[in-house]
């Protein structure tokens, strides 16, 4: 079962589910809009086109992003894969998931996001994957509405809540070892 703006607004009302900072704006018809944190991860230029990356190799993780903080604008390059976050802090309860998009006005200016499943029991930071398709940059401000997320009620509470190696993330964080 899908959550409706009111089935959402108990949830948070409750504290079943956390979102911090909330305010009454991002509940939408049948989800939730999340603003657009102030970091971005680009990927190293100092590797280089001739670079391959070993998503195994814990020295290359350490090196494939550059993250930069700005509450101005954070520019996402031509043609360029990136790493965004979530103004908002999320605690999932142990019914309920979520499905990550990113919000259809972005898409129309070129941007594209791999769909982000939240699982239940997730704490943290929501690491969004952004891709822009165009020849040119994209600006974004910092706390524009930037994903959405449905939310999910699980048929019975999960026996295992969350717990990998993203859980109580705060700002990006980049991936982890395969």
């Amino acid at each position: 079962m899908i959550l409706s703006d009111f089935d959402l607004d108990n949830y948070i009302r409750s504290k079943r589910l956390v979102i911090e900072p909330f305010n009454d704006e991002l509940i939408r018809e049948n989800g939730l809009d999340l603003k657009l944190g102030n970091e971005i991860g680009i990927h190293n230029p100092e590797l280089g086109p001739d670079f391959i990356l070993d998503p195994s190799n814990e020295e290359h993780l350490k090196k494939e992003y550059v993250i930069t903080k700005s509450d101005e604008r954070l520019v996402i390059p031509p043609k360029a894969q990136v790493l965004l976050t979530t103004h908002e802090y999320v605690e999932m309860p142990d019914n309920l998931m979520g499905f990550v998009e990113l919000r259809s006005s972005w898409a129309r200016h070129g941007l594209s996001m791999p769909p982000t499943i939240i699982d239940a029991g997730f704490k943290g930071d929501i690491t969004l994957e952004v891709i822009n398709n165009t020849d040119i940059g994209i600006a974004l401000k910092p706390g524009l509405r930037f994903a959405h997320i449905i939310f999910a009620v699980t048929m019975n509470k999960v026996s295992n809540k969350y717990a990998g190696s993203y859980l109580n993330q705060r700002g990006i964080r980049t991936p982890k070892k395969i």
